[in-house]
């Protein structure tokens, strides 16, 4: 059987994604959280090569009955960096080496950028605010980046970007740069100054709360031993899978925590401030530069200005109440 779920009432999304354990796991609550119209999922390299990402990206579609939404392979490459990946991290597949069966569907006939493209203008004809698409990148920003200044017009069809990446405080990929803004720093300089351009409210999900929200193995067990083969079955070898390769008692549902800001916005704490990303530093290229100064219009000392795009920045989060509504959707609690 093939789920699908009417667009009455609920909210248009689009996945860009660089699928990746955490990804998976927001894939899946994208995927089957009623309050959600899931319209696409664009991929791009960065936890592992994009041939990977859209195999996986498939999978976990097929896990979740979801084959009805397309999946289109996007940038190889990073406009300017060499690439590096994230398996160290995710497993040699990207994915956990789960030995789940992987999808034998191909994706869209059209590239990242163009069924963006059109799910966007789509969007846009309709002239509906409510029929707008919300933008959820959840991986490096080159698919983005490359929308956005190839056709500016499907601002028209965008409500708003929340995207997971960069950091107020400390980074993962170096000290001062989280890994999805580091992979492409110019892809996300980009696409902050094109949102700025275009009128594009934007939200940052960042590493101050990326980590927070967790799902404990313990509560995943019944789920492991029950092994359905299911959405609830991959979720929790998910998590599983994290417990081991860190040794802990929990994991988190990472890039999830992104989906679940759009959908319970009250869950996390955000301030609108001035972002940059930097693109030179020797020890912090890469780095998103936050500007969280208690002034405001003195810059006579500031030989930078202020920074072009002022985002909202995600500092605080109710973790339980994430990882709740993650576990909730992936094991059927709330369909």
């Amino acid at each position: 059987m093939v789920r699908t779920y009417a667009a009455n009432g609920a909210l248009p999304v689009v996945l860009d994604v660089d699928t990746g354990v955490d990804d998976a796991c927001a894939i899946l609550l994208a995927a089957l959280h009623p309050a959600l119209d899931l319209r696409a999922v664009t991929c791009v390299g960065g936890n592992a090569p994009v041939d990977a990402v859209v195999t996986n990206t498939l999978t976990v579609l097929d896990a979740a009955e979801r084959q009805d939404v397309p999946v289109a392979r996007g940038a190889e490459l990073p406009l300017l960096e060499d690439p590096v990946d994230a398996r160290h991290v995710h497993g040699q597949d990207g994915m956990g080496d789960l030995d789940w069966v992987k999808s034998t569907r191909d994706p869209d006939s059209r590239n990242a950028v163009e069924l963006l493209r059109d799910v966007l203008l789509e969007a846009a004809a309709t002239g509906d605010r409510g029929r707008k698409v919300t933008l959820i990148p959840l991986a490096p920003l080159t698919n983005i980046a490359l929308l956005l200044r190839t056709y500016p017009e499907v601002a028209e069809g965008i409500r708003e970007v929340v995207f997971m990446g960069g950091a107020a405080a400390d980074g993962n990929a170096t000290a001062s740069a989280e890994f999805n803004v580091f992979h492409d720093p110019e892809a996300a300089a980009i696409v902050l100054d094109a949102c700025a351009d275009l009128g594009i409210a934007v939200t940052m999900y960042g590493l101050d709360v990326f980590y927070r929200p967790r799902v404990t193995r313990a509560s995943i067990e019944p789920l492991l031993a029950a092994g359905k083969g299911d959405a609830a079955d991959l979720a929790a070898q998910l998590i599983a899978f994290q417990c081991k390769r860190f040794g802990d008692s929990s994991a988190t549902i990472g890039d999830a925590g992104a989906v679940c800001a759009v959908i319970e916005p009250a869950g996390v704490r955000r301030e609108n401030l001035p972002v940059r990303v930097e693109l030179a530093g020797t020890w912090s290229r890469g780095r998103t530069i936050v500007d969280r100064r208690d002034w405001s219009g003195d810059l006579t000392h500031d030989p930078h200005g202020r920074a072009r795009s002022t985002i909202d920045v995600c500092l605080d989060v109710d973790a339980q109440r994430y990882a709740s509504l993650w576990f909730q959707t992936v094991t059927g609690g709330l369909r």
